[in-house]
């Protein structure tokens, strides 16, 4: 059996759970960056006419160009 004073064994138990949360904060800090950027990209519309990239964040399957008017549609079938 491994002997351990009981100052080091609360030593070890809070530095772990400290570990413990800090790895959990950076993993949920990365999947709401991830989040975020993946929504701002659903949000950027080029035309198909006119080629011109736009920022539309209604998050509809369709878009009106703001420089010539036509409609687009979201590809892969969107929301």
């Amino acid at each position: 059996m491994i002997k351990l004073q009981f100052e080091i064994a609360i030593f070890l138990y809070l530095l772990i759970a400290i570990f413990g949360f800090l790895i959990a904060w950076v993993i949920f800090a990365r999947m709401k960056v991830r989040a975020k950027h993946s929504a701002q990209l659903e949000s950027i519309w080029q035309c198909f006419i006119c080629t011109y990239i736009y920022v539309d964040s209604k998050n509809s399957r369709l878009s009106i160009c703001p420089r010539c008017k036509s409609y687009n549609e979201r590809e892969g079938g969107g929301r």
